[in-house]
């Protein structure tokens, strides 16, 4: 396996491999609780399947069943799991930290490290967590500690994580059974932000598309130019290629390189592809089916639509300048690059922080005003139901207008000839003082736990809640202690705070009264 081709063959393999794991888990998980007594239709579609095997095969598949028929769970515990499944967010979290224990044990194989030795406990975990939340933040070097087959399961795990594994549930029972279980749908319908569950099989399919697709085109560039500009062979470029391409649509920053991206600081022809592909994985899902259907009809798009595609491009402009005019004559940063280099680099960290990781610039030779304006586009984050992490675009910018229709006295809240439910207004407060709470508590814990400073401690905590991945170099600095935290910031980021709170919730409530009203005294 030291050649190029057994590296390309493994990667396949194990990406095979690593999906059909993940995803039959959490599909395992899912189906299971709702599964009733075979009807006489599916008893006849089992007969005339075990019709078509041969012999030997049909003895293997008879023993298997017997055996499961003996290890079926009681049926207390299988109700017990149904009710606690009930809920769609507790279908997503339960997807998801199925695939981190999946991969944390194939990242715990001696096979998955260079030395041949296993990676520890806390390492195989903490590479997993930030894989599958398309985080990037590492404590050991990605391209020297792990194999090619500890990269490809770490590349596996970016995938699942991107598409989201709920989405990855459905594409598995669309494939096999044509059809999809109600509470499936409803998990699917949770993670993917679809309007309604009839969209679920559309959308699926649709976020499969899109993801092959800009990959493909991103590695195909990236793998060019590694090969005719750096001398790579052809095999090895399309390595490369391929992982930064799915590294960089899924938001998650994972790079061969020790140095991420600072070896091509002032080449466009790397920068701009990885550019490109953070952008458009940031937008999320329901931006991109829309511009695919309507991109010539900007009237025509929805409020989130043009929520996102407006606040984006006021971040990146306003991130660009803000970044470029800071680090300017920074000797550490943009200080020796031309203007061109200069300007180059300015866009590629202005975009970074909207989730994606990479870094062309030393963030530890940054100065303090530059790191501030990264905690918050770190914090806002990208667009809703892609790939990017934060408190999502849509959440800033409507408490944008919450503000706005408040200091205007306006009884009601508009924006862009739209009024807002005062439920999404509520969501929108509600994620945003959870995760300035979740980011706060987290920086105290690791500011009393660490040595570092408070620009440090902030800049670590707000990447990995906002499941961006860039960092001053003090992850691995940071402690077991440390390390449990930031993982724990980087579940609940990707998931999101209502996500995760719901799915602790013991049970769903319902007001059957209304308590008498009155108004205290406010400011």
């Amino acid at each position: 396996m030291d050649s190029v081709g057994g590296q390309l063959l493994l990667m396949v393999v194990a990406v095979l491999v690593l999906f059909l794991a993940a995803v039959l888990g959490a599909a395992f998980l899912t189906w299971t609780p709702v599964a009733r007594a075979s009807s006489p239709r599916g008893s006849s579609r089992w007969r005339a399947f075990v019709g078509r095997l041969p012999t030997a095969m049909w003895g293997v598949v008879r023993a298997v069943r017997v055996r499961a028929r003996q290890w079926r769970l009681p049926s207390g515990v299988t109700g017990r799991v149904s009710r606690a499944l009930r809920h769609p967010a507790r279908l997503v979290v339960l997807g998801f930290a199925v695939a981190v224990l999946v991969g944390s044990g194939l990242l715990s194989l001696p096979l998955a490290t260079e030395s041949g030795r296993g990676a520890g406990l806390i390492t195989a975990v903490f590479t997993a967590t930030s894989a599958v939340c398309v985080t990037g933040l590492v404590i050991v070097d990605t391209g020297t500690f792990w194999s090619p087959f500890g990269e490809v399961v770490i590349l596996g795990l970016i995938q699942v994580g991107g598409f989201g594994i709920m989405t990855l549930a459905s594409l598995l029972g669309l494939l096999v059974a044509r059809r999809l279980r109600v509470r499936l749908q409803l998990g699917t319908q949770a993670e993917t932000k679809a309007l309604g569950v009839g969209d679920v099989r559309r959308v699926v399919f649709g976020v499969v598309r899109i993801s092959l697709v800009v990959e493909a085109v991103v590695a195909a560039l990236l793998s060019w130019r590694f090969a005719d500009g750096y001398g790579y062979d052809s095999g090895r470029a399309v390595y490369l290629g391929v992982f930064h391409a799915v590294s960089a649509f899924n938001n998650a920053g994972f790079g061969l390189y020790a140095d991420s991206l600072v070896r091509f600081v002032d080449d466009p022809l790397v920068c701009l592809p990885i550019v490109a592909a953070v952008i458009i994985g940031g937008l999320g899902f329901p931006v991109l089916f829309e511009l695919r259907r309507a991109w010539r009809a900007p009237r025509r798009w929805s409020l989130h639509t043009k929520i996102t595609l407006g606040v984006t491009v006021a971040l990146l402009i306003g991130g660009w300048i803000a970044i470029s005019v800071a680090e300017w004559a920074n000797p550490k940063t943009l200080g020796p690059l031309g203007w061109g280099g200069k300007l180059l680099a300015g866009f590629t960290t202005a975009v970074m922080p909207r989730t994606a990781g990479f870094n062309s610039l030393d963030i530890a030779g940054m100065n303090d005003v530059t790191l501030l304006v990264n905690d918050a586009l770190m914090f806002i984050g990208g667009g809703s139901a892609g790939t990017a992490g934060g408190i999502k675009i849509t959440t800033f910018a409507l408490l944008g207008f919450v503000i706005l229709a408040e200091i205007r006295g306006e009884p009601s809240v508009h924006a862009l000839g739209r009024r807002l439910p005062a439920g999404v207004q509520r969501q929108a407060l509600t994620i945003a003082l959870l995760s300035v709470a979740l980011v706060a508590t987290s920086t105290l814990a690791l500011m009393a736990l660490t040595p570092f400073t408070l620009d440090q401690v902030l800049f670590e905590a707000t990447s990995a809640f906002a499941t961006v991945g860039l960092s001053t170099g003090i992850t691995a600095q940071v402690g077991t202690a440390g390390h449990v935290i930031l993982i724990l910031l980087m579940f609940i980021g990707r998931l999101g705070p209502i996500t995760a709170a719901a799915a602790l919730a013991l049970r769903e409530r319902t007001r059957r009264y209304e308590l008498p009203e009155e108004r205290p005294i406010v400011g």
